[in-house]
């Protein structure tokens, strides 16, 4: 777990948090109200949902964040936390102690800290799969 994490509030605009983004050099940033977080914004979501759909940089960030979060324990092994990865299609889980942010949880902090590429490589694999049409993974020649 990474216990460093960007924090805004949801009344950021997009521009701010990518600002913020670039001047900590991180991918993400988590949405908080007080403590508790309430949206988790990617560098991702900022591409997809606001540049490529033409949105305007001054709307709230978290209009365009992923909610609800999807959180852990910082208690939680990592088996457990790398299947919450895999049910909810995310590469981050965001670590909270009775609603706290404590930290994040990215499948390349899981690949560094138990130094099994495999294990990240498949569960990269599983998450993209978890989110993506079965059409994408068919057989080829297959109809």
């Amino acid at each position: 777990m990474t216990e460093s994490v960007v924090t805004a509030p949801p009344e950021r605009t997009v521009r701010e948090i990518a600002e913020l983004m670039r001047e900590r050099n991180v991918g993400s940033v988590v949405l908080v109200d007080g403590h508790r977080p309430v949206g988790f914004v990617t560098d991702r979501d900022l591409t997809l949902s606001v540049i490529a759909d033409g949105r305007d940089s001054g709307d709230h960030a978290a209009d365009h964040a992923s909610s609800p979060v999807i959180t852990a324990r910082a208690e939680m092994q990592v088996e457990e936390a790398a299947e919450l990865m895999v049910r909810h299609g995310v590469r981050r889980l965001v670590i909270v102690d009775d609603d706290r942010l404590m930290g994040i949880l990215t499948l390349d902090d899981i690949s560094s800290r138990t130094g099994d590429a495999e294990l990240a490589s498949q569960l990269s694999a599983r998450v993209t799969r978890a989110v993506m049409p079965d059409f994408f993974f068919h057989e080829r020649g297959e109809h």
